[in-house]
């Protein structure tokens, strides 16, 4: 892979790949954060970027992503790579942010069935472009049998909590619902949340998640 980073033990019970949204890359603020409160949660992570995000750290041209179907190959050159070096027994999990979290979840069922994953964890999915709620992106979800879950903000322009809740998704799928969160989870001033505390609320759901399938 072209940039890959490593945050926690590497010795950990359980490891969680994580792939970036569509606009930035693995050293955002988000996913910075997000990396360092799984791994004080006794969580591996590893996070990569997909070609065309790596490319502009060489100079290359800051391209629009490709479509998210066009990525799958990408992540399964990443899981193959993790998977090449991980101790033996340590438990993998795949997922992403947004459009990372969406290239997962298109590969999650085959290489659960496998046995080569536990689990799914996808951090505000975009189910349907802002303003846009009747293009939705949930079509290979409905038959989802991998074990997953959504952490989504309240107020996701992505996917609010009312529409979302509104969708037929299998059992497969949990979620949890970060309060007053947008897209990042961030609240808004007065809603009582706060940033860090969101972000927090958000690794723990995760790494109960993980330890749940261990």
């Amino acid at each position: 892979m072209a940039y890959i980073v490593d945050t926690g033990s590497d010795n950990a019970q359980a490891r969680i790949i994580i792939a970036h949204g569509a606009g930035a890359g693995l050293d955002t603020s988000f996913l910075e954060t997000m990396a360092v409160l799984l791994a004080a949660r006794e969580l591996a992570v590893t996070r990569f970027e997909f070609a065309y995000m790596a490319a502009r750290r060489t100079g290359g041209p800051k391209r629009p992503p490709p479509k998210a179907e066009t990525l799958a190959p990408e992540y399964a050159e990443a899981i193959a790579a993790v998977t090449g070096r991980a101790p033996h027994g340590q438990k993998l999990f795949i997922g992403g942010k947004s459009m990372g979290g969406r290239v997962a979840s298109m590969i999650a069922d085959t290489y659960f069935a496998a046995g080569s994953i536990s689990g799914l964890v996808c951090l505000g999915y975009p189910f349907h472009p802002p303003n846009q709620p009747q293009t939705w992106r949930t079509a290979h979800l409905e038959p989802m049998t991998c074990p997953t879950l959504i952490v989504q903000g309240e107020r996701d322009p992505f996917g609010h909590r009312t529409e979302v809740e509104a969708l037929q998704l299998p059992p497969a799928i949990a979620f949890h619902w970060i309060g007053d969160g947008d897209h990042d989870f961030g609240p808004r001033g007065a809603s009582g949340y706060t940033r860090k505390g969101n972000l927090a609320e958000a690794a723990d759901a995760v790494a109960a998640f993980v330890k749940s399938r261990l």
